[in-house]
């Protein structure tokens, strides 16, 4: 399965050179998604607009639990593996957190009680589009205001990243995680 849509070549336009050599690390290629949005300028500014990655309200780790959980959920294998090979260390993922992403729900082991919740809030989204009361109640509970719109807006931007990835069927990087084998 090849992707649908090339991505842009070099030489890219000067201001879009210059944003793709910040977005990665020195020597490392542009993502493939990164240089398939490249196609349409005005998208791939607006889609960089939208990202979370910075110093957010939730910490690295639950950041990392909302968007690998929201990935994995949708298919998202080619983003979900990126992130895994990125952030998983740094979010102090082992090979029981990164297969719980994937494989296990919110009663994993592996998981905190306030993990837990975040596993609960993006897979009642995924499932339904809404959160009910009940679960709301335990969120608000544990998290600030800031805190589960941080949470919500991952999940749902992770879904989009997701319905992209999966549409143009990008491969995945070389250096990307694969979804555990059950």
């Amino acid at each position: 399965m090849t992707h649908r849509i090339e991505p842009a070549q070099r030489p890219y336009e000067p201001d879009m050179e210059a944003t793709l050599e910040r977005l990665m690390p020195p020597g490392v290629e542009p993502l493939l998604l990164f240089r398939t949005l490249a196609r349409s300028p005005r998208l791939f500014r607006r889609f960089m607009a939208g990202g979370l990655l910075d110093k957010g309200s939730v910490s690295l780790r639950e950041r990392e639990i909302a968007i690998d959980r929201a990935c994995a959920r949708c298919g998202g294998e080619y983003e979900w593996g990126v992130h895994v090979a990125l952030f998983a260390g740094k979010a102090g993922f082992g090979a029981e957190e990164i297969a719980a992403t994937v494989g296990g729900g919110a009663d994993a082991a592996c998981w905190s009680a306030r993990e837990r919740l975040i596993v609960r809030l993006v897979d009642t989204l995924h499932e339904t589009s809404a959160v009910d009361d009940g679960l709301w109640s335990e969120l608000k509970a544990e998290f600030s205001d800031e805190q589960l719109l941080e949470l919500v807006m991952l999940t749902g931007f992770y879904h989009m990243v997701s319905f992209t990835v999966n549409a143009l069927r990008l491969e995945p990087e070389a250096y990307a995680a694969r979804f555990p084998v059950a």
